[in-house]
């Protein structure tokens, strides 16, 4: 993750996402830089377009912090519709013994 990390710093400071440039960011935080990841991040990189991936991303999170507010309203009109069921069922029970004993 701190390579991808570096990546986002570099393209967030209008920087080259390079080799050199994303080394310099993971030792500058104190870890050593493995040169087969940085190569492998630049290489996967490539044709990405972060603006875009990272709107892509924004959308797609959207709608689950809204799913995530979402089960709290479901679980009222739940306990309102299981009142609701209670309710009509007492009414149902006294109509049916007056029926019995009628």
């Amino acid at each position: 993750m701190e390579y991808i990390y570096a990546a986002m710093i570099l393209h967030s400071a209008d920087k080259d996402i390079n080799e050199e440039n994303v080394k310099s960011i993971v030792e500058a935080a104190g870890i050593e830089a493995d040169d087969a990841r940085v190569k492998a991040l630049i290489a996967a990189l490539e044709d990405v377009d972060i603006e875009e991936a990272i709107a892509t991303t924004a959308m797609a999170a959207a709608p689950v912090a809204a799913a995530e507010t979402a089960p709290a309203a479901t679980e009222e009109v739940e306990e309102e519709e299981e009142e609701e069921e209670e309710e009509a069922s007492e009414e149902e029970a006294a109509a049916g013994l007056g029926a019995l004993f009628g």
